[in-house]
């Protein structure tokens, strides 16, 4: 049975959506079975594996809106398997209010499919609304990216809150899954600072994988690929191969309990 993973963090430019798309390739080249849920209006991830975002039939809209089955709207990358988003569905929050069960709609969408994968990540928009809410009732955990920056614990509580009455009252499972530090820049006192913060925070949920600040991450999602796959040998594209190793151990482990 699948482990689906929320990537998420209300702040923007934190590297949420960078880290959804990459764990999810680094993952696939593992060979873990893998699905990369879009669930942002922006669609920056699906536009990463090399999908265009105005030209897909079926996308995460459908899925929640018109209730097509979501394997339906899966797309086969060479990444990973993907259901596209685009700025269609950035009026859904709006339209869930109205639906019966508006929180779940995404989890009875994903039962459909969970067993066929190993690993389900969704990218979550940044923002702590219907579309993250119904993220946090379909997900077993999270991954909270936190950008190494003065604001970056800024905001985090309210996160940790709305995980805490998720868990509270729609989704007793839920937990956070892990914290990873993003723009990691080590000639920085900040950067260290903010580490120390975290880790002093979150303990052994912080990965001992660090995003690093890398023009090659930045550059990939502009020629439609994953790092890993634009510049392999790149520090960036070394850090989420970690991270998707210690995602995976951390998954058996728990799997044990």
């Amino acid at each position: 049975m699948g482990k689906i993973i929320a990537v998420a963090n209300q702040k923007g430019g934190v590297g949420k959506t960078t880290t959804a798309v990459n764990l999810a390739c680094a993952l696939f080249e593992d060979g873990e079975r893998v699905l990369l849920c879009d669930c942002d209006p922006q669609g920056n991830a699906t536009s990463s594996v090399g999908v265009k975002k105005n030209k897909v039939e079926r996308s995460m809209y459908d899925v929640l809106i018109r209730g097509v089955p979501i394997e339906e709207a899966v797309i086969k990358t060479k990444y990973c398997h993907i259901v596209p988003s685009n700025k269609q569905l950035s009026g859904a929050g709006i339209e869930l209010v109205s639906v019966p069960e508006r929180e779940f709609v995404l989890k009875k969408a994903l039962a459909a499919v969970k067993g066929r994968y190993d690993f389900i990540l969704i990218d979550c928009p940044p923002s702590l609304e219907l579309l993250t809410l119904n993220s946090l009732c379909a997900a077993d955990g999270i991954l909270v990216p936190v950008q190494c920056e003065y604001f970056a614990l800024e905001g985090l509580s309210d996160l940790i809150n709305v995980v805490r009455l998720t868990k509270r009252g729609l989704n007793p499972s839920i937990d956070i899954e892990g914290v990873l530090l993003t723009m990691y820049d080590s000639r920085t006192n900040l950067s260290l600072q903010v580490a120390e913060e975290v880790k002093k925070y979150f303990g052994e949920k912080l990965y001992s994988a660090v995003i690093p600040r890398n023009v090659r991450i930045s550059e990939a999602p502009s020629h439609g690929k994953p790092v890993i796959a634009y510049d392999r040998g790149s520090k960036g594209a070394k850090a989420y191969e970690q991270l998707a190793q210690e995602v995976i151990i951390r998954s058996k482990k728990k799997a044990k309990k």
